[in-house]
């Protein structure tokens, strides 16, 4: 009996059929309709395999111009189309105002006056006599700057003696420092700081700059170890920061990779920040894990938390209010941002535009009245959040209607889901007009962090960590006070040294009013 295999391979022509047997005959046409329904199998798996390669390549090509977009794209996320309240507040606009003297512009800066006279008395081009000063003046104004000095300063202590029996000898006490014996002044050590942490300067780069004002040979490593000093001093306003955030109802919330270069076991830390409208605070730690965050909200009164969806920040709020309702105490409740949850559809649009397109219109509309909202009255906020409910409405009706047609892998069908998964607390702000809008306060805190990290590539150890979270922490917090670092940390340490109490940017921004 043949084979299938010889059977493919045997010609049989259809007029010489009736000479096989009819054994032969049926074993004919058995082993064809096999082979048949074999290659109709091998044909369905090609198919189908090629379905799945051209989907493969729909996700990669997706996912290629997400990532394109992240490295290349334009940083900011403003829609280029503008609405018509955009237009019409355009139009309103009032006249450009007259450029001021800077004498105006800088009321604060010292006015040094400058008399430019003549050695020689001119001659009058109409009489030929000797002119006098009028007592007049043409007057013009300009910035200028004196560049950085640096001077070495010869401490001399005087001692005192008994002028009677010469049996005692009593020196002046040293001014009090934040490190005695160092070869740096306080001013030196805070100047260091702040022009890292505050400007973003490289210590290196310091060195350099210091050179070419005729510091030579500044020692780097040395003026690293000012900072520890510097944040080792000011730590008791440090400790204050994380009271301040600990007594919010509203607390802020966000993390960041940062590279440890050595000293720990791991690589790979996290910067963790969280904050109020007053207050920031920044941790380092070896992980993301949840407990980071869990072990502060244990500590903390606030009632609502306001981050991304990760599931550390879920899970930390799932083990406070466990420890809460064991107290009776009421819930925390995540509050989630909705500038991510429109950076999904704006992620989504190169690769549907049209689709991706009426969410964030829908977006553009809703920030729109809440600008409105930060600047009008207060108790007016709500009415304009009021008018946010039909777009979100909107959004979520089209969302549950389109959501079937996207493969859920698809970056579309990822932003549909995050929406409808998040979409209460996305909501929740609507409700409450202490809650924001998103979570983009605490992003902007960590905008420093992240440029000095790009700019320094890390920390060198464990200590190095500790002072750029004490540093940063302080820095940040005058900058949401607006107020300057640099007159902060000069009165803070003066306070110190009289054995005064620590106090925050918040403190100090009440001291000074």
């Amino acid at each position: 009996m043949m084979t299938q295999e010889e059977l493919i391979k045997v010609e049989v022509p259809i007029g010489k059929l009736d000479l096989l047997t009819r054994e032969e005959l049926i074993e004919f046409f058995k082993l064809e309709q096999n082979f048949r329904i074999k290659l109709q199998k091998e044909n369905e798996y090609f198919r189908a395999y090629t379905e799945e390669l051209r989907q493969k390549a729909f996700f990669i090509e997706d996912k290629y111009i997400v990532i394109k977009n992240k490295f290349f794209g334009k940083s900011s996320e403003r829609s280029l189309k503008k609405s018509e309240n955009d237009s019409n507040s355009n139009k309103n606009k009032s006249k450009k105002i007259k450029v001021q003297l800077p004498s105006a512009r800088y009321p604060d800066a010292p006015l040094i006056e400058r008399h430019v006279e003549l050695a020689d008395l001119p001659p009058c081009s109409c009489c030929g006599g000797k002119m006098k000063d009028s007592g007049m003046t043409e007057n013009s104004e300009f910035l200028t700057v004196i560049p950085k000095q640096y001077f070495i300063i010869l401490q001399m202590r005087h001692k005192y003696r008994c002028s009677k029996c010469h049996g005692d000898i009593v020196t002046a006490p040293p001014p009090p420092r934040i490190k005695e014996g160092s070869s740096y002044s306080d001013e030196m050590m805070v100047d260091v700081g702040l022009t890292k942490y505050c400007d973003l300067v490289p210590i290196d780069r310091y060195s350099h700059m210091a050179g070419r004002e005729g510091l030579k040979d500044l020692p780097p490593q040395s003026l690293i170890e000012t900072t520890h000093y510097l944040a080792d001093f000011t730590k008791g306003a440090y400790d204050k920061l994380k009271t301040e955030i600990t007594q919010s109802s509203v607390l802020h919330a966000d993390e960041t990779p940062h590279r440890m270069l050595e000293g720990d076991e791991k690589t790979n830390w996290y910067l963790w920040g969280f904050s109020t409208p007053k207050t920031s605070f920044f941790e380092y730690h070896n992980t993301r894990s949840g407990d980071v965050a869990s072990e502060l909200l244990m500590k903390s009164k606030c009632n609502y938390l306001v981050s991304d969806v990760f599931s550390g920040y879920a899970k930390a709020v799932r083990e406070a209010n466990e420890i809460r309702a064991q107290k009776g105490q009421p819930k925390i409740l995540n509050v989630y941002c909705n500038a991510h949850a429109r950076r999904k559809f704006k992620e989504a649009q190169d690769r549907f535009p049209d689709d991706a397109e009426f969410f964030i219109d829908q977006y553009s509309e809703i920030y729109h009245l809440e600008s409105q909202a930060r600047d009008g009255p207060a108790n007016q906020v709500m009415g304009f959040r009021q008018k946010m409910v039909p777009y979100y409405e909107a959004m979520k009706t089209k969302a549950i209607s389109d959501y079937g047609g996207y493969s859920k892998k698809s970056s579309l069908g990822k932003a549909f889901a995050y929406f409808l998964k998040n979409f209460n607390e996305l909501t929740l702000f609507l409700k409450n007009v202490d809650l924001p809008i998103d979570n983009n306060p605490q992003e902007r805190l960590l905008r420093s962090p992240v440029i000095g990290r790009k700019t320094w590539y890390g920390t060198h150890s464990k200590r190095g960590a500790e002072t750029a979270a004490i540093l940063f922490s302080l820095v940040e917090s005058c900058k949401l006070n607006k107020i300057n670092p640099r007159e902060y940390f000069k009165t803070l340490i003066q306070h110190l040294h009289q054995k005064k109490s620590a106090f925050t940017p918040a403190q100090f921004k009440n001291l000074s009013s």
